[in-house]
């Protein structure tokens, strides 16, 4: 099956490697010359401009969107809205808002274009392991799709699904991203304790080895914990400043609207903004607040 991809970032080339080694045709744009330069070399067909990329691909064309949310998107949907015709598709793969899926879906549908959106996970391992695909669009669209996201996915029947309609995929991803902040802010917690234990002398690396098999705890994120204890038990030359993409805002924002407690995740989200304060304010006025009220002593800078 053809295919042409919008953003050959290292997250794209390794899809359409992985594409390509199932035997489908990958014709990729970016305007970064390196990028188009690794599709090349990997053995797809790379062009240097979205007019080029559409003559190319033989209709019906599939096109799958992976560059960064927000304008990014709505500047390249909008563009294969002026180039694409009735029977293509637009694939979102990137991190978009469910709510912004159903927009872009609504834009193109006058023409006849359809639209699927793809909550992709698996990052750099993808390449090898495969990628846990959450997808979301009309059942038909998505199943003339089929060869592209099992090829893509883990194993043909596993990894991967049509969760509902245009939206829900990344709906489904963003939620799953919520779920991941959870899951990262247990085990730093739980290792900074194991960290701060000086009587046990604990080697935090051979506790995540011994969790990996067994353990009710165990898991792909701890696989990956152990892997950066061992090769950096002191974590040297790295900031304690966590960013965040986005998804983990979105997933509070909706529990708020849909009446759904997640105090985790909730509070895994603020931890990584409490992290990005080097001079906190609060905490200066923290302890301010405890002295005037009961004459505690305050640690001077």
């Amino acid at each position: 099956m053809q295919l042409g991809m919008i953003g050959l970032g290292k997250m794209g080339n390794f899809m359409a490697q992985r594409l390509m080694k199932a035997g489908h045709d990958v014709v990729g744009f970016d305007l970064n010359d390196d990028a188009r330069k690794a599709l090349g070399k990997a053995g797809g067909k790379a062009v240097d401009s979205l007019d080029k990329l559409v003559e190319a691909l033989q209709p019906p064309r599939a096109v799958w969107v992976m560059v960064p949310a927000g304008k990014i998107v709505d500047q390249t949907v909008a563009a294969l809205n002026g180039k694409l015709a009735k029977g293509d598709v637009v694939i979102d793969g990137g991190n978009s808002n469910y709510k912004d899926d159903q927009r872009h879906a609504a834009e193109l549908a006058p023409k006849g274009i359809d639209y699927v959106d793809c909550g992709t996970s698996g990052g750099v391992w993808g390449l090898k392991e495969g990628y846990s695909m959450m997808v979301g669009g009309d059942e038909k669209v998505v199943d003339h799709l089929k060869p592209i996201f099992e090829a893509l996915a883990p194993g043909k029947d596993k990894g991967w699904g049509r969760v509902g309609p245009v939206g829900s995929g990344h709906f489904v991803k963003m939620v799953h991203n919520g779920i991941e902040y959870g899951m990262m802010q247990a085990y730093a917690e739980g290792f900074a304790i194991f960290k701060h234990k000086d009587e046990f002398k604990l080697d935090l690396g051979q506790i995540a080895e011994i969790w990996r098999y067994g353990s009710v705890v165990r898991s792909w994120l701890l696989d990956l914990t152990a892997g950066a204890l061992q090769s950096n038990p002191e974590m040297q030359g790295i900031a304690p400043y966590v960013v965040d993409s986005g998804e983990g805002r979105w997933t509070v924002a909706e529990a708020i609207d849909l009446d759904v407690p997640a105090p985790i995740i909730t509070a895994s989200l603020i931890e990584r903004l409490r992290s990005r304060d080097s001079d906190s304010f609060a905490d200066k006025l923290l302890s301010a607040m405890r002295n005037e009220f009961g004459g505690h002593a305050m640690k001077k800078e």
